[in-house]
C-alpha cells in the first residue's frame, strides 16, 4: 500500500513576524502622538508669551496715548502750542526773530516757565510718566542760514537757552520749584539739529520742540531688575542748582 502522508502546510515566512511589525507600527504612532502633544505643548507656550508681549506693548502704548492726551489739553491752553505725535511744537511762540539769534523775548521765557511745569505734572502723575517716560530733548532748529557747524552750535545754543530760562530766576518772577528744576536737571537733554528738519519758512525754522522719549519694555525690565544706572545724588544736585546763576551763554 501506498503510504499516503498528509502534507503539513507551511506557515507562511512572515508569520512570526507579524507580531513585530504590528508593534513596531503602534510604536510609531505612540511616538507620533507624543511628538504632536509636545508640539501643540510648545506652540501654546510660545503663544501664550506672544499674547503676553502683546498685551505688554498694548498697554504701554495706551499709557503713552493717555497721557500725551493730557499734554494735548495743556498745549490747547497756550495758542500756537501744538503736539504732534510725542513731540511738543512751541510754533511762532518760541521762534527766533533774527539769524544767528540765541536769546528768547520775555513773552518767550514766560511761556515755557508756565508752559513746563504743567507737563511736568502730568509726567509725574500718568501711568507713562511714573513707568515710561525717559527723557525729554530739547531740540534747538535754526535756518538754513550759514555753514553746518554754525548752525549746529546755535541750535545747541538755543536749546541750552531754553534749560537756562527754567533752571534759572528771571526775576520778577520767581524761579521753578525746587522738584520741578530737579526733574528738568535730570530728564531735560540738549539737542541741536543745525538746519536739519527745515519748515518752508527760515522764521518757522528758528524754532524750539521738547521731544518726548519713552522706555521700550526690555529697558523697564532691565531697569525693575537693578540694572538701570544709579541715580544722581539728589543733595548734590541740589547744591549744584542755583537760581540765581546767571545763564554763562553769551547772548546774541
Amino acid at each position: 500500500m501506498l503510504n499516503l502522508q498528509t502534507p503539513v502546510a507551511r506557515k507562511p515566512r512572515d508569520d512570526g513576524e507579524k507580531p513585530f511589525w504590528i508593534s513596531f507600527s503602534d510604536l510609531m504612532s505612540a511616538l507620533m502622538v507624543l511628538f504632536l502633544v509636545v508640539m501643540s505643548v510648545a506652540l501654546l507656550a510660545v503663544t501664550k508669551k506672544i499674547s503676553e508681549v502683546d498685551r505688554g506693548e498694548a498697554q504701554r502704548h495706551a499709557d503713552i496715548e493717555a497721557l500725551m492726551q493730557e499734554v494735548r489739553l495743556v498745549a490747547a491752553q497756550f495758542e500756537g502750542v501744538k503736539v504732534v505725535g510725542t513731540t511738543i511744537d512751541f510754533g511762532p511762540r518760541a521762534t527766533f526773530e533774527r539769524e544767528g539769534q540765541n536769546t528768547l523775548s520775555p513773552a518767550q521765557n514766560a511761556l515755557l516757565r508756565s508752559f513746563t511745569p504743567l507737563l511736568l505734572d502730568r509726567l509725574r502723575s500718568s501711568e507713562a510718566g511714573k513707568h515710561w517716560f525717559k527723557r525729554a530733548v530739547v531740540e534747538g532748529y535754526a535756518s538754513r542760514s550759514g555753514s553746518y557747524l554754525f548752525n549746529l552750535n546755535l541750535s545747541l545754543q538755543r536749546s541750552e537757552r531754553v534749560l537756562c530760562t527754567l533752571l534759572t530766576a528771571a526775576p520778577p518772577d520767581a524761579p521753578l520749584g525746587s522738584d520741578d528744576r530737579r526733574m528738568i536737571a535730570q530728564r531735560f537733554f540738549v539737542g541741536g539739529a543745525s538746519f536739519n528738519s527745515l519748515r518752508d519758512n527760515p522764521a518757522e525754522s528758528r524754532r524750539i520742540e521738547f521731544k518726548l522719549e519713552f522706555k521700550t519694555r526690555d529697558e523697564r525690565q532691565l531697569e525693575a531688575a537693578g540694572a538701570a544706572p544709579a541715580g544722581v545724588d539728589e543733595a548734590a544736585l541740589d547744591a549744584a542748582l542755583n537760581p540765581q546763576e546767571r545763564c554763562p551763554i553769551q547772548d546774541h
